[in-house]
């Protein structure tokens, strides 16, 4: 009888276990409908998350792009290889490789810096609270791997009303394939 109950227990044991992992990594479905304590940006990104020492960054960015996407920095306004850009396709963070902004969604906000109206995906970025320059604004990062992009305001083009403020050093570009 007792080899029953030692059985009963580690079956419990081994559904608690897998049962809490698929919990935290996002693999059910309550997870995924934040059902969960979870949210689902965390419960997506968990399993994918980028994290560097400030040495491998500093081997695979190049000066300008460490700078702004591990200290925070920002390029001069209207010196960007993106801000005046057209070509069709996909922009990519440099430091992962995480698609962040469709081309479609690109607008010409006049700030000098790429302008998006929405990100591809709303939990590929993340937003944090920045009140440095003694000013209160949102700082927007790469849900992957931290690296800060830029800023984002409230005065965007509708449907959204955002403009996506992004550094184009901390932006990769892949064109749109055609057939």
């Amino acid at each position: 009888m007792g080899y029953k109950y030692l059985g009963l227990g580690l079956l419990l044991s081994a559904f608690l276990i897998v049962g809490s992992a698929f919990a935290q990594c996002g693999g059910c479905p309550a997870a995924k409908s934040k059902n969960c304590g979870m949210s689902t940006q965390k419960a997506d990104n968990m399993n994918q998350k980028v994290i560097k020492t400030d040495e491998e960054w500093q081997k695979i960015l190049t000066p300008e792009q460490y700078r702004i996407t591990r200290k925070k920095g920002t390029e001069k306004a209207f010196t960007g290889e993106y801000y005046n850009f057209k070509a069709e396709g996909t922009y990519l963070c440099v430091a992962c490789g995480q698609e962040l902004f469709d081309s479609e969604h690109k607008y010409d906000s006049g700030s000098g810096w790429p302008s998006f109206w929405q990100p591809i995906e709303e939990n590929h970025v993340a937003e944090q609270e920045d009140n440095s320059l003694l000013s209160k604004r949102t700082e927007v990062l790469c849900s992957r791997c931290d690296a800060h992009l830029g800023h984002v305001f409230s005065d965007g083009p509708e449907p959204t009303g955002l403009r996506y403020c992004i550094n184009s050093a901390a932006l990769k570009f892949e064109e749109k394939k055609t057939n």
